[in-house]
């Protein structure tokens, strides 16, 4: 995955126990506008730290991420929820890198794959029935693999502290951005989507940085007013002006099972006293029943149809 130009980034054991620990990740990837989406992934503890590499698995029906990824591959993964893991470091750790899609994995490396998928997310169902269900959401697995630039570790999960900072060194703050043709205000419900994130305990925000790979920190909800979500970080946390953003709020049991989350892209402004306002332009989110087996059917039958819709749309797929 290397290349002899490539002098790989080498990470701390405590770092790579998160890396390997945590159940779930925020992934961030840019948009053509200069944004960022941040979406939840699993990674299943995907690290080769030998190699310079972490990674994650999607499947090939949940096509859109991919989409993004392929026209600019500078990605990043926030580790950032411990509970029902394996890691116990308090730490929250940005990882940066370029993205490589393995869009037709070796039968190999999948069936190598389902021992770290079952420690982390239980038994896979197998026999006539599940197999037909759940083929594309198992058997169409595409794994995300990231050559990492860059990682960031903060002392504790509210991002405050000083950061260390493996591989390439931090760049200035990102520049301010201009604001949408239609305006930065608000566009949606924004009682609504803060009742609907404060019940959601594991939020971030995500922002293109200076060099280009998005940026994904930890924020606590503030409230709201007539210009957005207030977003409340540790001084210093977010470079000050106005840019666009992702911003992602979720909650999970164990083995990912009873999953909610909620998905914005919106502006961000922060002041220069810190004074951070999101206002959200889009929204969308799911909740999974906590029951396995339905959470399965749910999962199958919606990678059924997306495979569907990215076929229709991309026939080379």
């Amino acid at each position: 995955m290397t290349s002899a130009a490539h002098q790989h980034v080498v990470w701390s054991d405590e770092v790579d126990a998160i890396i390997r620990g945590d159940p779930t990740a925020a992934a961030a990837y840019g948009t053509p506008a200069g944004g960022a989406v941040v979406t939840g992934v699993a990674p299943c503890g995907l690290d080769r730290r030998d190699d310079g590499a972490v990674g994650f698995t999607t499947s090939l029906g949940f096509g859109k991420k991919l989409e993004h990824i392929g026209r600019d591959p500078r990605v990043a993964l926030a580790y950032h929820a411990r509970e029902h893991g394996y890691a116990s470091s308090p730490r929250f750790v940005l990882v940066q890198g370029r993205a490589v899609v393995d869009l037709e994995p070796s039968r190999t490396r999948l069936e190598a794959f389902v021992p770290q998928v079952e420690q982390f997310l239980g038994p896979v169902k197998r026999g006539p029935g599940w197999d037909w269900l759940l083929r594309e959401y198992y058997a169409d697995r595409v794994f995300v693999d990231v050559v990492v630039e860059r990682i960031i570790a903060w002392p504790d999960l509210s991002g405050s502290g000083d950061p260390e900072v493996f591989g390439a060194p931090l760049p200035g703050p990102a520049s301010v951005q201009p604001p949408p043709a239609r305006g930065r205000g608000p566009r949606i419900d924004l009682a609504k989507s803060a009742g609907q994130m404060s019940v959601l305990p594991h939020r971030v925000v995500a922002y293109r940085g200076a060099d280009g790979f998005p940026v994904v920190v930890p924020v606590d909800l503030g409230g709201h007013g007539d210009d957005g979500l207030s977003l409340v970080t540790p001084p210093g946390l977010l470079p000050p002006g106005g840019r666009r953003a992702g911003l992602l709020a979720h909650a999970y049991r164990p083995q990912l099972v009873g999953l909610a989350t909620r998905t914005f892209t919106g502006w961000l402004e922060v002041a220069d006293d810190g004074r951070a306002v999101y206002a959200p332009h889009t929204s969308k989110g799911f909740m999974a029943p906590p029951n396995k087996h339905l959470l399965l059917v749910v999962n199958g039958l919606l990678a059924k149809a997306s495979r569907r819709r990215a076929r229709r749309t991309s026939p080379s797929m």
